[in-house]
């Protein structure tokens, strides 16, 4: 019931306190962005503002210049020359707020080199207007007092690029150039925008005035020579204008160096602002300053936050309310549910007379309640009746349970018998084997007692002590095999101990084994070894491998022949191990049978052979985890391959 109840809430409560929560995430999600989307939009039509309000200001100095080169009262103080000529046109540079206006000729060489190149640009009768940077030496060419109101030290600047200056000597100018009709004479009006406050507070006016004529405090313009602040309402910590200060490096390589327009959030002097930067061109088209426009971005993400903490709050209210009110309306619903667990597990602990009671309720609930009593009345009689055939059932059990017990025994002795027999199966398959294996043996004895018959005499019993030794190590591996085939028949099998084997001594030694026979059959014998690792495997065993395969290999070469064999380090598959390489000059295994060499019974020696040598030696090897493998090129003799796998020099022999 605690599952079910558990599963039920979990589906009613699952939309309120998990995709509520999950859709409120990405819809805020969604809303942030869009919310940030707007600040850059803003200031992104900020920045516009400013920038065509900076392109009439350039405008109207073009418009005032040209009307004033146009004017009859310009025409006429040109007519009387001398002091009445400055006069007016000092009067004409304070009221249009104008730092020089000069009347020269566009040709002067007193005139800097880029504001004649700017008179030249102008047509006759024509007016011109443009951003220039003039150095000190140009300034000074005009005024000399432009000079010291342009230079401006830098102030160091987190995140700024590195630059050797300390000071920003330069000045940038808004230059308006009108042209005589009738010669080179030009009119000149300059203004110079560093430290030029009242441009920029007027732009920052413009754009950041709200609804009640007020000007935002959070907003900013700034004008930038180059990187440089050269005008601005930014504040320092000390709330003096950040003059002086420099733009960020990523800030400079987008605007400046990749000429494009910024429109991101970005870290101004001491604080973030939403920000946007343009690039400003002089009349050549070359990059020289930034227009900045920006407002502070703690009000507006201030103004988000309390609006996402309102948005939680208010959801985690709406969870906190509708969970209690959740669980109160389940518990009239899982009361009656628990009422019939609990009568089930009174009638499963025996007590049948267990019963729900009268159900008031007419819901799907008080009909499966009623319908468990009428289940209980019928179990309850069912019951009953099934105790009266208890005894019958008992009896047909105990006659039942004695058959099966008879018919058990009965199988028990049918399998015995068939273990037996296959047990005899193999241990005729296994004579067989046996008996191929101790002709090798008895020929050996053979030929040694025939040695002894040939030179047997009293003063050469010394001498032949070794071959009378190889006796006694024959007959021992005849007593050996009998042994196995013995413990073959016996219930459990006997295990042969394992050693740590020398390829190049067993070798040798399974060599002296057969020495009379390779003499016998006058074939030459070459043995070379490489150094190998030494490998487990029972020592007689691998002793009978190798003989089988001399054996073979002199029964396939006949009188004569050579017999190779050579020792030395094998890898396989990963495997460090030893290969054991025996070659016979004999005419080679037929095509057609080399694949199944290695079968039981399967001979090239009809009538001299029992076929079970190479299939014995095969089991022999692959039981410690060797391999034997055979090839015989055609007309090349026949070469066997044994590789057993190197001994851990940490394991002891088994």
């Amino acid at each position: 019931m605690r599952s079910v109840r558990l599963r039920l809430l979990a589906m009613a409560l699952l939309p309120l306190v998990a995709l509520l929560p999950l859709l409120l995430g990405l819809t805020m999600q969604r809303w942030i962005a869009k919310f940030d989307d707007l600040l850059i939009a803003k200031v992104g039509s900020d920045l516009r503002v400013a920038e065509q309000y900076f392109n009439q200001i350039k405008a109207a100095q073009g418009d005032a210049i040209a009307a004033m080169a146009q004017s009859a009262a310009f025409a006429a103080k040109l007519g009387q020359g001398g002091p009445g000529l400055a006069a007016f046109v000092d009067s004409k540079r304070d009221a249009l707020d104008l730092d020089f206006i000069l009347w020269a000729d566009g040709a002067d060489s007193g005139l800097p080199q880029p504001v004649r190149d700017l008179a030249r640009s102008v047509l006759p009768g024509a007016a011109g207007v443009g951003v220039m940077l003039l150095d000190a030496r140009e300034m000074a060419a005009i005024s000399p007092a432009l000079a010291g109101r342009a230079a401006m030290p830098l102030v160091p600047t987190e995140a700024a690029r590195t630059i050797a200056r300390d000071v920003e000597a330069r000045g940038m100018f808004m230059l308006a150039v009108h042209r005589a009709a009738g010669g080179d004479k030009v009119l000149i009006g300059g203004r110079l925008l560093n430290r030029n406050l009242d441009v920029i507070d007027r732009m920052n006016a413009l754009v950041y005035r709200d609804e009640d004529g007020e000007v935002s405090r959070t907003g900013t313009t700034t004008l930038f020579l180059e990187d440089v602040r050269i005008s601005t309402n930014v504040r320092l910590f000390q709330g003096e204008r950040a003059l002086g200060t420099r733009v960020s490096d990523a800030v400079w390589q987008r605007v400046m160096v990749e000429g494009q327009t910024w429109l991101d959030r970005a870290f101004v002097v001491n604080d973030w602002y939403v920000s946007g930067y343009v690039p400003l061109t002089d009349m050549s088209g070359a990059r020289v300053g930034m227009l900045y426009t920006g407002f502070l971005e703690a009000p507006f993400v201030s103004e988000r936050n309390t609006m996402v903490v309102a948005l939680i709050a208010a959801v985690v209210g709406v969870i906190a309310v509708s969970v209690p009110l959740f669980l109160w309306l389940a518990r009239g619903i899982f009361a009656p549910l628990e009422a019939m667990t609990a009568t089930m597990a009174r009638a499963e602990a025996g007590a049948l007379e267990a019963r729900i009671g009268p159900v008031s309720r007419n819901d799907e609930i008080g009909t499966v309640a009623r319908h468990l009593d009428r289940l209980l009345d019928q179990v309850q009689e069912r019951d009953a009746a099934l105790r009266d055939y208890a005894g019958n059932l008992n009896d047909l059990v105990a006659q039942r349970t004695a058959e099966l017990q008879e018919a058990n025994h009965k199988l028990e002795a049918t399998f015995a018998k068939l273990v037996m027999s296959e047990k005899l199966a193999s241990v005729g398959e296994i004579t067989a084997g046996v008996a191929h294996e101790i002709n090798n043996p008895l020929a050996i004895i053979q030929g040694n007692l025939e040695v002894i018959r040939m030179r047997l005499s009293p003063d050469q019993r010394a001498g032949l002590k070794s071959e009378l030794d190889f006796i006694d190590a024959q007959t021992h591996r005849i007593a050996v095999l009998v042994s196995k085939l013995l413990n073959f028949t016996r219930p459990g099998e006997i295990s042969d101990m394992t050693s740590r084997i020398d390829a190049a001594k067993a070798v040798e030694d399974a060599l002296i084994l057969v020495a009379p026979d390779l003499r016998k059959n006058a074939i030459e014998t070459r043995v070379e070894h490489d150094p190998a690792p030494a490998f487990n495997v029972v020592e007689t065993e691998f002793q009978q491998v190798i003989v089988n395969l001399v054996i073979n290999a002199i029964q396939a070469m006949g009188q004569g022949g050579s017999l190779t064999i050579r020792t030395g380090p094998a890898t396989r598959e990963g495997v460090a191990g030893t290969r054991i390489v025996v070659t016979d000059s004999g005419p080679g295994i037929p095509p057609d049978k080399i694949d199944s060499v290695f079968d039981p019974f399967m001979t090239t020696k009809l009538g001299t052979g029992s076929g079970l040598g190479l299939s014995i030696s095969q089991s022999l090897v692959t039981r410690v985890g060797g391999l034997i493998t055979a090839e015989s090129p055609q007309g090349e003799g026949a070469t066997f391959t044994v590789w057993f796998p190197a001994a851990d020099i940490s394991s002891n022999d088994r």
